[in-house]
This record gives structure tokens, sequence and C-alpha cells, in this order.
């Protein structure tokens, strides 16, 4: 729940804390049925989700026998990217028709996009500052060490960087060429740690302008920047001005960024019916930015007091839930505050000890106690 006009405001550190936790659950809770993209097998398989689950071992919607292990996109399986520089001992996996994209993952375990945003706060921590140097090395150590995690895909940009990194490009310049999934929401889910932490420094446009820059690490695409700079000015403004209620501050990062969308999100919280007319039906549930990002401002909108409800209709829409999850659930989380996530959820990620010990050292480095 929203807190009463009558309680203590949130502080920073509450909205902080809430955005990275919220942002682990929300990938967490789709993970079992992440790119579903029949709802009547999402409902045959699971129900209705409202609690973490692991995945089952067919998926029938998984194409990730379609998917190069030699690059981005889909292509052949001769390659080995993936198997031997990525994803060591998992290749196997990607063969098979209908195997599911992370198969073998247990519930509240966290997909590999969100486990390299927590890897950016370790980072972040351990230095004391953003650096993209210190980062990619970071990165390119857990991605090609075997063992290093426990998810079986990596989304194209991935492949692509680790692609020209196994062919010596120096690591700065190894972000892939524009493909036709490079503008998609799982480019958002790293940004939110360097995003918050220069926001909690009080520069909101500094924190929008770093979280591009990290992106374009790995993502090469004009189309992605102008979604990813709105993310970043509503996950600034949440940090440095809340406002009195969330729908204004979403509709003014509206503008470009779907046809009718400033309208829609004005009439979301008054909607009964399921969100899956507007998560699937407007928009495309794939994770395609101009329909992913749209479909989270809408959900946002519309579940602005309901953290939970949020997330349960974002995993049952299917499509990337997972990826639009970790971005709703920043948002909301930061808006709402960490007490609004759930108890159960919050205990129930297998790293929330971990994540624990992450979450407040990156508030004691980098959000002013005054």
């Amino acid at each position: 729940m929203t807190p009463s006009p009558h309680s203590p405001p949130l502080s920073t550190a509450d909205r902080v804390r809430g955005a990275l936790w919220g942002m682990m659950v929300g990938d967490a809770l789709a993970m079992p049925v992440h790119w579903y993209y029949r709802l009547s097998d999402l409902q045959r398989d699971f129900g209705v989700i409202r609690d973490y689950q692991p995945p089952k071992d067919v998926h029938p919607s998984s194409i990730m026998s379609l998917s190069s292990t030699s690059r981005a996109g889909r292509g052949t399986q001769s390659g080995n990217v993936v198997g031997e520089v990525i994803l060591k001992g998992k290749k196997h996996h990607w063969g098979p028709a209908h195997r599911h994209y992370h198969q073998g993952m247990q519930a509240g375990e966290n997909t590999l996009n969100a486990l390299c945003a927590r890897l950016l706060v370790r980072c972040m921590v351990r230095h004391k500052a953003y650096d993209r140097a210190h980062f990619l090395a970071d990165y390119v150590d857990f991605m090609t060490t075997e063992g290093s995690h426990n998810d079986t895909y990596a989304e194209s940009f991935h492949r692509d960087f680790f692609a020209n990194w196994a062919r010596g490009v120096p690591s700065l310049q190894c972000a892939g060429a524009t493909g036709h999934d490079t503008a998609s929401i799982g480019g958002l889910v790293g940004l939110a740690p360097v995003v918050l932490a220069t926001a909690a420094a009080g520069d909101g446009q500094a924190a929008v302008e770093a979280g591009l820059k990290h992106l374009r690490l790995t993502h090469r695409s004009q189309p992605l920047e102008v979604f990813a700079a709105a993310y970043g000015r509503l996950l600034s403004q949440l940090v440095l001005a809340p406002p009195s209620a969330l729908g204004p501050l979403l509709q003014t990062q509206a503008a470009g960024l779907g046809k009718g969308l400033s309208a829609l999100l004005g009439q979301a919280p008054s909607h009964q019916d399921s969100a899956t007319r507007v998560v699937g039906g407007l928009y495309s549930p794939a994770c395609y930015i101009e329909d992913s990002f749209p479909s989270v401002l809408y959900l946002a909108a519309r579940y602005a007091h309901d953290f939970e409800g949020a997330l349960i209709a974002n995993t049952n829409a299917g499509g990337d839930n997972c990826h639009r999850g970790s971005v709703l659930g920043a948002l909301l989380g930061a808006w709402l505050g960490f007490e609004a996530i759930p108890l159960r959820w919050r205990q129930g990620l297998q790293a929330a000890p971990a994540l624990a010990q992450e979450v407040e050292a990156f508030i004691a480095t980098f959000v002013p106690t005054t």
C-alpha cells in the first residue's frame, strides 16, 4: 500500500531500497513463465502465479533451439560463443525443442540480466563509484566463469558482446551492431543502480546521462535510448522529488512513447477488467521497447497503490514479463518503498541474505544520510 497522507514521508534510502529489491522480485516472480506467449499455456502449466515457482522442463513457446550460439538473433548452433565463452556447460540445452530458457533454476532465483544488475551494485560499492572499465572487467569475469550463475539463456546483446570479445575487441568497444531485438526492454534492467546512485547525490540530469552511458556498453540503439532516458528520469524524480501522485509523473514521460499513451495512463486507475486487455492486447507482450515500456507505465499507473497486484498482473500477462517486471518493480519500489513489497516475496528470493547485504552497502555508500 502507498503511505497514507499521515504517514512519515519515505526517505531516499527507503526509495532506493525499494527500487533495488523491487527489480529483483519482479524478475524472479515471472521467471517460470518468461516468454510464454499463449496465456492458455501459462494457465494450464501454472494457473495464476502469485508466488515464486520453478520453471517446467517443457516450455511451449520456447524458440531457444532457433537462436544462434555464435552471435545475436536466430541462426545455427554450430558456433560456440554459447558453451565455450559464456554459459559454459549449458549449450546442450539450446538444441532441443521447447527447452525452458531458465532450465533447472529454482523458485525465487533471478535471471541473467537481473544478476548483472546485482553485479553492478557490488562493483560500485567495492570501488565507491561507478566506473565503466571496472564494471566491464567484472562483467567479463562473471560471464566467462563457469558456474557463476544458474541461468541457461543469454539475450542477443550478451552473445554479440562476447562474440566481439572473443575476437580480441577491447571490451569498451564490444557492444554489438544494432539488430532487430536490440531495442528491447532487457537493456533497461541493468540501469537502475547507476541511475539511483547518481540521483541520490542530487543530480537528476546527470543520473539520466549516467544511465545512457552504461547502456551504451552493451547496446547501440538510438530508439532504445529514448526509452532509457524516460526510465532514468522517472527513477530520478522518484528519488529526488517524489510527487504526491504517480499518475501525473508517468504521463510527463508518455509523450512520444506511444500513441494515445497519456490518455490511457489517465484512464488506467479506473480499469476493472484484465490487464491483458492492454498488455498483450493493445501492446505486444514481447520484448520490443515500443510496446514493453508503455506496458510498464500502464501497469504502474493502474496499480500505483498495489505493488503486489502490479507484479502479479505483469507476470500473468506472459511475454517478456521478467524484464518488464524488473523495470516495473524498480519504479513501484521507488514510489511505494521497501515495506510495500510483500514480506514473503522478499524472504523467498534465493539470494535474499546476500541481496540484503549488497543493498545496504549500496545505500551506505551512495545515499546521503541527511
